[in-house]
């Protein structure tokens, strides 16, 4: 195996000229594009399961996390995300998450996570 000959110099003309501040700037340009199809990935390939996890690693016990799950799957909101609909709850109301899933598994906040997350507007 050959090593690879030291090319950095060629390479990097395009970013010897630029600022702390542009260098700062290209790298998080950079980055995004890396990231952006693994979030995308997360998005469409989520699944009852992983959400499940998700639940019980925040400290949801396995039937409240089956429960919030399941509910959240009726409505077709999986793809947001079973911690991030539950953690935004609790942020809407300033509570802890752990009681803003409890409430939603009685059945309180649903009207609001349609109006958040499906952008439904309800009367009342």
């Amino acid at each position: 195996m050959r090593p690879r000959p030291d090319d950095f110099q060629e390479r990097s003309k395009h970013l010897q000229n630029m600022t702390d501040e542009e260098l700062n700037a290209y790298f998080w340009q950079l980055v995004e594009k890396v990231v952006d199809p693994l979030v995308e990935l997360a998005r469409t390939h989520t699944s009852p399961s992983i959400e499940r996890s998700v639940l019980l690693r925040m400290g949801f016990n396995s039937l409240e996390a089956k429960k919030l799950v399941d509910m959240i799957f009726e409505r077709g909101l999986l793809g947001k995300g079973a911690g991030h609909i539950v953690w935004r709850i609790a942020k809407e109301h300033n509570i802890d998450y752990i009681e803003a899933g409890r409430r939603m598994i009685n059945g309180q906040y649903w009207d609001e996570v349609d109006r958040i997350f499906k952008g439904v507007k309800h009367n009342g």
